[in-house]
């Protein structure tokens, strides 16, 4: 059995984890899977967004502790290095967007996969859980990093040190996700998503998380000179001038993603 389903439709690569049996949780196997598909979107110029998800009724539990827990497990250092980390940084590095499809659970570092995707929806049914405290841990894969940019250092701190565990809804309230869909409307809703982002510019997309992903250590006038930077780079682009004849057209632009 596979344990990462992948297909490519309508331009838009959907990577399911495939391990519902164990709530998507992630071993060695799952990790290296996950970051192999990541790398193969980044690849292909037929995928122009990728949308992330789980099978069953987790979106991911996180770090599968049987794993850790055998005689011959991997050492900690092992697991971020070669496992968890270079999915976020894959995730955050690629060039273009990466929709999370939350249909449940997310807790540990299958959280932190979560929210550090560029846009996160979620079921309302979903839950998210900063659940490292509660076995000893601390927050890993990006954690540290990406929530208290989301909600702010006092209320990402409490969360992580309580082990709180947050609705769907309460996760959208304090901007931690982007958006909750009800659950009957949640897989069309969230691949509707994906499929918008998959026909817009992709170039100008891919700048526009270029810039957002460097704000976070540039001081205002570095980041008004990488706005001005990555601005020529998409004045340049094809579909900025499929765009701009479009507008003068009063038409629709088709965009190619180039």
């Amino acid at each position: 059995m596979s344990l990462v389903l992948f297909e490519i439709k309508d331009n838009v690569a959907f990577i399911r984890m495939n391990r519902p049996e164990k709530h998507n949780a992630i071993n060695r196997e799952l990790a290296l899977e996950i970051q192999a598909r990541l790398d193969d979107c980044k690849k292909s110029k037929e995928v122009r967004c990728v949308y992330f998800t789980g099978v069953g009724k987790s979106f991911c539990s996180g770090q599968d502790l049987e794993e850790v827990a055998k005689p011959d497990a991997p050492k900690v250092h092992i697991i971020l290095t070669e496992h968890l980390n270079p999915i976020v940084r894959k995730i955050r590095q690629l060039d273009k967007p990466v929709v999370s499809a939350v249909n449940g659970v997310a807790a540990g570092a299958g959280a932190n996969i979560a929210i550090c995707c560029d846009v996160v929806i979620a079921a309302q049914s979903a839950t998210f859980n900063q659940a490292f405290s509660k076995i000893g841990l601390v927050p890993d894969t990006g954690g540290t990093y990406i929530l208290p940019r989301l909600i702010g250092f006092q209320r990402a701190l409490a969360i992580s040190l309580l082990s709180e565990k947050l609705t769907a809804t309460e996760a959208e309230r304090i901007g931690m996700i982007y958006k909750v869909l009800p659950d009957e409307e949640f897989v069309a809703g969230s691949i509707a998503i994906a499929q918008t982002l998959a026909k817009m510019p992709t170039r100008a997309l891919e700048f526009t998380k270029k810039a957002f992903n460097q704000s976070s250590i540039s001081s205002f006038e570095e980041q008004l000179h990488d706005e001005e930077n990555l601005q020529q780079r998409a004045v340049e682009t094809w579909d900025f001038k499929e765009g701009l004849q479009a507008f003068l057209e009063k038409r629709q632009p088709v965009f190619r993603g180039e």
